[in-house]
């Protein structure tokens, strides 16, 4: 995905740019830019005591020296007082001239630190909004694969507000049977057919789950769907497979055409690269992963039975006995289709990122 949030040391990526959170004088400071010279060596503090200060905001390039990358992008974040004193404006441009340098240099990848949220003191989740926001802005325009590393899990951090309310709505509806641990038949119930045939089993038998055991509602309901069906001929066989629907690849072409906007404005804003999307575009059995099938739900801001349809094309569901599930139909609920501020709440959560 051309934008992905990892936990990492930052000096260790192997990326075209690493960026440097630096001090404006050219010294040696604490926390990133420590690490980056101690790893580079010192033909890098030479290098940056040629350049001389940095202004707060700007961003300038070195060599990478020993680092495993071609450049150092080095750039000043605001030192936090208040909020008032312009801080929120410095920071945006660190990321947008550092990421003008990157595109200017042929840069294909680069890593970010959760810029100024050190020493500087920038509140960790205002830092985090408009790291993504500048990112997710400068990738609808451009091709790169960019990183933003952090450490580990202190230095991450989503916006109260927001984690409380994706904690509440876990709280709600995550909810994992402790029958399927019981009798170990977890995947056959979660598949989309077998919990058909149960929901219509049961409705038949007028029981609940509470009424019957889920092994005895399994066997009744396969003896009503199998049992009471006469065997289907291959003509009946070749009939269904004629009327199949549409598969994954061809929906897709056809939302995107209803939608009345270019191909590249769907698949960057979903977090997918041009070249996968090329392969679903010219393969109309292509069969994508879940993140991906749910990145192209987002993008093309289906609502969340629209979703379900289109990633059940390619053989997905969405589930309440999966965390990831419950955390992508909370924002599908609240009609919030930013998969970049999604991507900061399943990292958050320790769940797998949507992209490809």
């Amino acid at each position: 995905m051309p934008f992905e949030i990892v936990r990492n040391d930052i000096v260790n990526m192997q990326v075209d740019a690493v960026v440097n959170s630096a001090n404006p004088n050219p010294v040696i400071g604490s926390g990133v830019d420590s690490g980056i010279h101690k790893k580079a060596g010192h033909e890098l503090l030479m290098a940056r005591q040629k350049i001389g200060c940095i202004e707060f905001g700007d961003a300038v390039i070195t060599p990478g020296f020993g680092l495993d990358t071609k450049y150092v992008i080095h750039t000043v974040g605001p030192i936090w007082e208040d909020g008032s004193h312009q801080e929120e404006q410095i920071l945006s441009s660190c990321y947008r001239k550092c990421l003008a340098l990157a595109k200017k240099h042929a840069c294909e990848s680069i890593a970010f630190p959760l810029i100024a949220t050190g020493n500087y003191g920038f509140p960790k989740p205002l830092a985090l909004q408009i790291a993504v926001r500048e990112i997710s802005t400068f990738l609808l325009e451009n091709e790169m694969q960019i990183y933003l590393v952090v450490f580990g899990k202190e230095a991450f951090a989503l916006s109260e507000k927001l984690f409380k309310s994706v904690s509440s709505y876990i709280d709600e509806n995550y909810i994992r049977s402790k029958t399927f641990d019981e009798y170990g038949v977890e995947n056959v119930y979660s598949s989309r057919l077998e919990t058909r045939r149960i929901r219509d089993g049961l409705k038949q038998s007028k029981r609940t789950h509470e009424d019957i055991s889920l092994p005895q509602a399994l066997e009744e309901c396969l003896d009503m769907s199998v049992g009471a069906e006469a065997p289907m001929d291959y003509e009946d066989l070749g009939k269904l497979l004629k009327d199949l629907d549409a598969g994954f690849s061809e929906t897709l072409l056809q939302l995107i055409d209803r939608t009345g906007k270019k191909d590249s404005e769907i698949y960057k804003k979903a977090n997918v690269d041009r070249k996968l999307f090329s392969k679903i575009r010219n393969n109309m059995n292509y069969q994508p992963s879940k993140t991906t099938a749910l990145a192209f739900a987002f993008a093309l801001e289906l609502d969340i039975d629209e979703t379900k349809d289109f990633i059940g094309r390619a053989g997905y569901a969405l589930s309440h006995s999966s965390k990831f599930d419950v955390i992508v139909e909370f924002f599908l609920v609240n009609r919030n289709y930013n998969v970049f501020e999604l991507n900061e709440v399943l990292f958050a959560f320790d769940q797998p990122l949507i992209g490809a």
